[in-house]
C-alpha cells in the first residue's frame, strides 16, 4: 500500500487516451468502499465525459482550467442532512480513495477545490456547478477530479518527507 501512497501525485496533464470502462468502475468502487461517519454514505458520483460539459466545469475556478483537457471528470458531491453532517470528511475520504485507486490502475488525478470557492467572475463555483450538472439545489459539491492516462512524470515522494518532527506523543 505505501508503494502507491509514494507514487501518487497531482495530476494535471493528461494524455489522449479513454480511460476504460473497468478502471473506472474500480475507482468508483473504491470510493464507495470508503469509511464514512455512521455509515451514512452520502456521497454522490457524476461522472462526465461530454466535452462541452468539461469545457463548463474548466471555468468553476481560476485554478482547474486544465479539467477540460481530461478524458474524465468526475464531480464529488452529497446529499447532506441532519443524518449525514460530516458530508465533507465523508466525500474528501472517498476522494484519497479515487486518488489512489487512480495511481494503482495506472491513472492520475487532481483534487480540483469546488466548496467555498468562486468562478473568475466571482460568482460561486458549488453553484456555478450545480446549474452545470443540472443537479438539485440541496446537493452540495465538495470537488471535481479530473482522471486520465498522465502526460507529465513527477517523483515519487521519497523517505525524506518522513518528518519525525511533525509527530507527537501525549502532547504536544
Amino acid at each position: 500500500m505505501l508503494e502507491v501512497i509514494k507514487k501518487r501525485r497531482s495530476i494535471r496533464k493528461f494524455q489522449k487516451k479513454e480511460v476504460e470502462e473497468e478502471k473506472l468502475k474500480e475507482i468508483l468502487k473504491a470510493a464507495m468502499y470508503s469509511p464514512s461517519a455512521m455509515h451514512r454514505r452520502p456521497w454522490e458520483f457524476i461522472v462526465v465525459r461530454d466535452k462541452e460539459i468539461k469545457e463548463k466545469l474548466s471555468k468553476a475556478t481560476p485554478w482547474c482550467g486544465f479539467v477540460k483537457d481530461a478524458p474524465v471528470v468526475l464531480v464529488i458531491g452529497a446529499k447532506p442532512g441532519i443524518l449525514s453532517k460530516f458530508w465533507v470528511e465523508d466525500c474528501a475520504i472517498a476522494a484519497e480513495n479515487i486518488y489512489l485507486e487512480a495511481t494503482n490502475q495506472g491513472l492520475g488525478t487532481c483534487f480540483c477545490q469546488i466548496l467555498g470557492s468562486k468562478t473568475v467572475l466571482l460568482k460561486d463555483s458549488e453553484e456555478y456547478v450545480r446549474e452545470v450538472i443540472k443537479a438539485p439545489k440541496n446537493v452540495r459539491i465538495l470537488c471535481l477530479m479530473p482522471l486520465g492516462y498522465p502526460a507529465e512524470k513527477k517523483p515519487e515522494h521519497t523517505e525524506e518527507e518522513f518528518d519525525k518532527k511533525k509527530i507527537h506523543y501525549e502532547k504536544w
